[in-house]
């Protein structure tokens, strides 16, 4: 090899070695927690949108992380499993709920502490929960309502003035139309 050969393996090294620097950063300040914590579930009717790997939240501070989920062959419910971390000591009262990040965004397990003295062992499963709101279904029903609302209002404002035209004609001689006026 010549200097020209060394040069390229020298700088090939360096990418390689700054690549795989990033590399460990990135994946130690993910914000993903590896296991350190204790197992909860909790079973909701629906949970649409909600990945394993998903946000468990606290006051919008990521306190877990959704491990698994499941469908329970017996109630057709959904199971959730996630890990809460050691420090965070919940109370058997603890709702659960699924959340919405934003209108694109995806969805995290909420917690809302209770006040009960009993606090929520590993494996056990919260009880109070909220599903998952699902957008299409709220418009949806929008949709729908304010189609019925104004079919209402149509069919309301058709009675109305074909009272008025009933009216209108006993009043005006029994002719219904307006003579032309002259100059």
């Amino acid at each position: 090899m010549g200097r020209h050969g060394v040069a390229e393996t020298l700088t090939g090294a360096v990418v390689l070695v700054v690549t795989l620097a990033f590399l460990a950063y990135a994946v130690a300040h993910s914000g993903r927690t590896t296991g350190s914590g204790y197992t909860l579930l909790a079973r909701f009717d629906h949970i649409d949108g909600l990945a394993v790997g998903g946000d468990v939240r606290i006051a919008g501070v990521k306190v877990g992380t959704v491990t698994d989920e499941q469908i329970d062959p017996k109630t057709f419910v959904a199971v959730v499993t996630m890990t809460v971390r050691d420090d965070i000591q919940l109370p058997k009262d603890t709702g659960a709920a699924i959340t919405s990040e934003s209108l694109l965004g995806g969805k995290y397990v909420s917690l809302s502490p209770g006040g009960d003295e009993t606090d929520l062992k590993p494996g056990q499963t919260i009880t109070v929960t909220q599903s998952s709101i699902s957008l299409e279904e709220l418009l949806g029903k929008f949709i729908f309502s304010a189609t019925n609302l104004t079919s209402a209002m149509d069919s309301k404002a058709g009675a109305k003035s074909g009272d008025n035209a009933q009216q209108g004609g006993g009043q005006q001689g029994g002719s219904g139309a307006l003579a032309p006026l002259s100059k």
